[in-house]
């Protein structure tokens, strides 16, 4: 049993995990057999998935330096999926020395990578938490450890809520992290979306994962924000979300949105 309640025998490496094929489809080596299988699928449903997965990782690393930029030097990543270099907390404290980054991932390989990646330093943690369960991550000691919630905090849930369903209800999953938040603090958010090309065929291939792929619209999304001001140029696809260099080839296409957005109150 580990620290977190969680038994080597209950990691589920039989169905393919969101966090491995994002692995997979990056390039990285911290997948299974399964989860190469699921991502080539995907990779055929939706030919610009690599491009796309690339542009939400670089509009994560710019959102990122814009919060640190703002003064927030507390990080909240829910979803964090497995390390991919630079890490949040490599991108955050090259700006400022003094970021601390709590992690939160649902997989327990994801966990135990994180554990072997930061060990048990003084301003990074990593935990094993449920996004459907936000009181239990806000709680969690290890959370409290690096995150003063009195202070700013910038919460990161990017391309992780549209694994949640409707009937899980998202909206007010987002909204009790929000209420966690003191004024000041940052929400980023990146979602996938099927405004603009069918993605049915890829939507089927997760129904085989351990999380189902919940597509969802720009007001749909958009509505993850309430109680936050949005940051301009306001919800994008991610691409042209404040991009620093040229857009990538087929960026019209990339099914993700993203936005930065600020507490006021």
């Amino acid at each position: 049993m580990t620290q977190d309640g969680f038994r080597a025998e209950e990691i589920d490496t039989s169905r393919p995990h969101p966090a491995r094929i994002y692995d997979y489809l990056l390039g990285g080596k911290d997948n299974y057999e399964v989860d190469q299988r699921a991502g080539d699928a995907l990779a055929e449903a939706a030919p610009e998935v690599r491009i796309g997965l690339r542009a939400n990782r670089a509009f994560l690393q710019r959102a990122v330096r814009y919060v640190v930029d703002s003064g927030v030097r507390q990080i909240l990543d829910i979803g964090t999926g497995l390390p991919t270099s630079p890490n949040v907390h490599e991108i955050a404290q090259a700006a400022a020395p003094d970021v601390r980054v709590a992690y939160v991932d649902n997989d327990p390989i994801v966990k135990a990578h994180g554990d072997a990646l930061l060990g048990r330093t003084g301003t990074t943690s990593i935990v094993l938490g449920d996004l459907r369960d936000p009181r239990a991550v806000v709680e969690h000691p290890d959370v409290r450890r690096v995150i003063d919630f009195d202070e700013p905090v910038a919460l990161l849930l990017v391309a992780v809520v549209h694994f949640l369903t409707d009937a899980e209800k998202p909206e007010q999953i987002v909204a009790a992290l929000r209420d966690a938040l003191p004024a000041g603090s940052f929400l980023v958010l990146s979602h996938a979306t099927g405004d603009f090309a069918d993605r049915s065929e890829a939507q089927a291939v997760y129904r085989k994962a351990t999380a189902t792929l919940n597509l969802r619209s720009r007001v749909e999304i958009e509505r993850f924000f309430d109680g936050f001001e949005l940051i301009e140029p306001g919800l994008a696809q991610v691409p042209f979300w404040r991009p620093d260099s040229p857009p990538p080839e087929r960026s019209g296409e990339i099914g993700f949105y993203g936005g930065v957005a600020r507490k006021n109150g």
